[in-house]
């Protein structure tokens, strides 16, 4: 799993922040249960769990998956280190998600005079990322898509009611139109992707066009926005234990926003 040379886990302070979110979470349920108990089963199947009707997708839990996380998670990791793999491991998510687009057959010709029987994507595409964690992630969409283009919607919580507040949004005309790539490093309680899939909604995309990336979920997270919106897919690197008694992921990454853009001090 190493790109020039060995790498080697420096650092950085874990401290880690919730998504912005009044949400109510049950602390049992079946269905949290048995989530709580599905981390496992699905790293070990690194696709889709039967539990949530294909809508949850988790990476392939190759040692390169692994070995990623293990150095973006340590504390001890240095700033630029932590950049260099993140950035690996989005590009990886990525380029997973690129899979779940709708396509048609194609055929091309080769320099040979070949016929190859190809496909090609059937509809336009677009990112939008929840500031500020989700800015870290549009460098590897742009490297993977060029000429993308890229939303932003800014979401912070009211610290009177607690609820997720819209901030800021600006979003492509024909948004409408494209399939939409949601980004937001951490799913935690929720809350925040919830708010975003709203406004999603309110400018005309339909549910099914969203995906939403994220490099690591909680189990109550994902039980909250799958009940909330089932048709959008969800598509993560790994998902975690759950959420403690602030709700913060465990064993979790700290606040990757501040680790990523060196605010962490």
């Amino acid at each position: 799993m190493q790109a020039a040379g060995s790498p080697h886990a420096h650092g950085s302070h874990l401290s880690s922040s919730p998504d912005c979110s009044e949400l109510a979470i049950y602390s049992s349920s079946p269905k949290l249960d048995s989530l709580r108990a599905e981390p496992k089963l699905l790293q070990r199947r690194g696709s889709n769990s039967d539990l949530w009707n294909g809508q949850v997708h988790v990476l392939k839990p190759t040692f390169q998956i692994k070995g990623l996380h293990t150095i973006i998670r340590d504390a001890s990791t240095s700033r630029e280190d932590f950049i260099f793999y993140s950035d690996r491991l989005i590009r990886l998510l990525i380029e997973e998600a690129l899979s779940y687009l709708p396509f048609k057959p194609k055929n091309i010709i080769t320099p040979t005079g070949s016929t190859y029987a190809g496909v090609e994507w059937t509809t336009g595409l677009c990112g939008v990322s929840i500031v500020r964690a989700g800015e870290s992630m549009e460098a590897g969409l742009r490297a993977v898509c060029k000429s993308v283009r890229i939303g932003k919607i800014l979401i912070q919580r009211n610290e009177e009611t607690a609820q997720p507040e819209l901030y800021y949004v600006k979003l492509p005309k024909d948004i409408a139109d494209r399939f939409v790539l949601l980004l937001d490093p951490m799913l935690a309680t929720g809350g925040s992707a919830i708010r975003a899939i709203k406004v999603l909604l309110d400018h005309g995309v339909k549910e099914e066009k969203i995906v939403f990336l994220n490099l690591i979920a909680s189990p109550e997270g994902v039980l909250a926005l799958t009940n909330a919106h089932p048709k959008v897919r969800i598509i993560t690197s790994e998902v975690d234990e759950k959420l403690n008694d602030v709700k913060f992921i465990l064993p979790g990454i700290g606040d990757f926003g501040d680790r990523y853009f060196g605010t962490d001090d």
